[in-house]
Order: structure tokens, then C-alpha cells, then sequence
């Protein structure tokens, strides 16, 4: 037996936790493949995906802040972006006050992207759900409530807090 989290007191058998992360893991990996599929078809890299969320969560970036959340050089971040702005999913502004700053923005293709991706995620979500009986929901209901806890235990209130751009995009929520 192994107590799992200091102050929480619990105790359960390594194999237990070992199905649990691999579990875990093996479902992420599984709805990141899944929900991607369709626009790399559309020429939408993973890339492109990861700069689209890095974007909508941080707002306009300047190409040097850009380059450093993707740990990537400025030149390389540039070639990024001029792939994306080709097929309309970011676009380049400067900034009134400093011609010299170039900011990256979503554009309207960028959030069709995003769109359609959280759409395929939330659809398959559904459906996987759907082979569940209410009890099995209850119990993962149930399961998520502990998890966000011990999230919010572990890393702070705020960790699980402004991330509302990975939910749907609705009418009222830009």
C-alpha cells in the first residue's frame, strides 16, 4: 500500500493508481488524435492549433512573446505565422502607437478552427458518454468533483480558473 497525498490521509495499491494514470493519459492522448484528424486534413497543423489556443487564451501577442510561448526562435515563430496568415487563420496588426511591434491575432478562419475543433471534442465526449448508464455517470460525476479538488488542492484555486476558451463558443462569448 502507498498513502497517496500527504495531508489527504488515503491509502490505495499502486496498481490502482497505475490504471487510473494510464487510463488518464491513454484517453488525452486518445481525444487529442481524434479531434484533430479533420483539420490537419484541412491543413490545419497541431502547430496551428497550439498557436490558435495560445492566442485565444493570452489575447493578441507580440511575434517575440508568441515565439517564446512556443519556445520556438523569432524567425521560426514568423514562419508560423506566415503559414497561418495564408490560410486566414491569424493576421498581422501593428500597434498605432509603436509601428515597430507586429501583434498576431485570430482571425475569423482561426476561430472557425478552434469552432470546429471544441465541436468534434464535445461531440465525441457526448458520445462516449452516451455508453454510460446513469449510475456509471453518477459515479464519474462524482469522480471528476474529487479530481477537481485535489487539482485545486495541489496547484491552487485559480489553476482551473480562466480556461473558458476550451469550452463551445456560444452567441454571447467571443
Amino acid at each position: 500500500m502507498r498513502t497517496i497525498g500527504a495531508d489527504a490521509g488515503a491509502q490505495t495499491d499502486e496498481s490502482t493508481l497505475g490504471r487510473v494514470t494510464a487510463g488518464i493519459h491513454d484517453m488525452i492522448a486518445g481525444f487529442r488524435c481524434a479531434g484533430t484528424g479533420r483539420l490537419v486534413k484541412a491543413g490545419v497543423s497541431m502547430t496551428h492549433m497550439h498557436v490558435l489556443w495560445l492566442l485565444e487564451h493570452h489575447g493578441d501577442l507580440p511575434m517575440s512573446h508568441l515565439a517564446d510561448l512556443l519556445d520556438v526562435s523569432l524567425s521560426n515563430a514568423t514562419g508560423i505565422v506566415d503559414r497561418m496568415e495564408e490560410r486566414g487563420l491569424v493576421e498581422r496588426v501593428r500597434v498605432p502607437d509603436d509601428r515597430r511591434v507586429v501583434l498576431v491575432r485570430i482571425a475569423a478562419g482561426g476561430l472557425q478552427a478552434l469552432d470546429e475543433m471544441e465541436a468534434v471534442k464535445q461531440d465525441r465526449l457526448l458520445s462516449i458518454l452516451g455508453h454510460l448508464d446513469e449510475a456509471q455517470l453518477e459515479g464519474v460525476a462524482t469522480a471528476l468533483e474529487a479530481i477537481r479538488a485535489a487539482v485545486v488542492a495541489e496547484l491552487g484555486p485559480d489553476y482551473l480558473s480562466g480556461h473558458e476558451h476550451h469550452l463551445p463558443r456560444t452567441e454571447g462569448r467571443d
